[in-house]
Formats: C-alpha cells, structure tokens, sequence
C-alpha cells in the first residue's frame, strides 16, 4: 500500500433498529444517494423476514449474512515471473462488504417482475437457510482457496 491510510468512518445506527449493519446493508444497497428509497426496501425485506425466520428482523438479518461471510479468498500474487493465486484469511471488514455485495447483487439477478424488496427477501432468506446463490458464491470462493492451499507458503 503506497500513501496514508484513511481512517475508517463511524457510521451512525439506523433510527428503528438502532443497528450499524442495518446501515452499512442500507449504505450498500443505495443508488444515487437515494437513501430513504434503499431504506425503505431494506426495512421492508427484513420485516418479511423476521416473520418467515420467526426471529427479531436484525438476528435474521445479521444470521443471514454471517452465513454468506467468506472466511477466506484467493488473490493474485507475482513470484518470479509467475502469477500465482494465494489463498488468504479476508478481514472483518470485507467479509462483511463481500457478503453484502453478493446478496445484493444475487437479489438484482433474480429479480423478476416483483417489486425489488420480495427479490431481496427471498435471497436474505435463501442465505438465512443457507442456500441460493450468494451462499453458492461463497463455496466457490472456498473451494479456490482450497484448491490453492499449495501456494500458500508465498502469502
């Protein structure tokens, strides 16, 4: 890393749940600033899911995407003159960045002609239950990390 770091942000916890990763969910999903839009579908979907789960709408939130967090991921790494795909352990931070994108974007994928917040629903609950595609993806960036285990020593 070349340059200073900048710090990391507070972010402030939503008004109804009183919960930073129903924001950092929010902030993720938002288009154009277009928060109270992002917000409303977010607390929309969780709603529904706190019914289907039978739990508080933010455990099933949060359950849903600790399920789909990547523990950890393959990057490119150049050892004399080759390019090898070194398995590392992925921080906190972009676990949760990861998981969020991927549930996100599987919800845009399989969207359908519904109304956006039953497509981000039903892939909160596929991951609560741990299936659907944002799990899938999640697999996959482990098996490559395990199928590189070998290059792990250049880490």
């Amino acid at each position: 890393m070349r340059g200073k770091q900048t710090p990391k942000r507070v972010v402030r916890p939503d008004e109804i749940y009183n919960s930073t990763v129903v924001t950092k969910f929010t902030n993720y999903l938002m288009f154009d600033g277009r928060k109270e839009t992002a917000r409303n579908i977010v607390y929309k979907a969780m709603e529904a899911l706190g019914k289907n789960a039978k739990l508080p709408p933010v455990e099933a939130l949060e359950t849903a995407i600790n399920n789909v967090k990547p523990k950890v991921e393959v990057r490119s790494k150049r050892v004399g003159g080759s390019n090898y795909q070194v398995p590392v352990p992925v921080p906190e931070g972009r676990q949760f960045a990861l998981a969020s994108r991927w549930i996100i974007e599987a919800a845009r994928s399989g969207r359908g002609a519904n109304e956006f917040w039953i497509s981000l629903e039903r892939e909160l609950m596929n991951a609560f239950k741990k299936e659907g595609s944002a799990v899938k993806k999640k697999e996959e960036v482990r098996r490559m990390a395990e199928a590189n285990k070998a290059f792990a020593q250049f880490a």
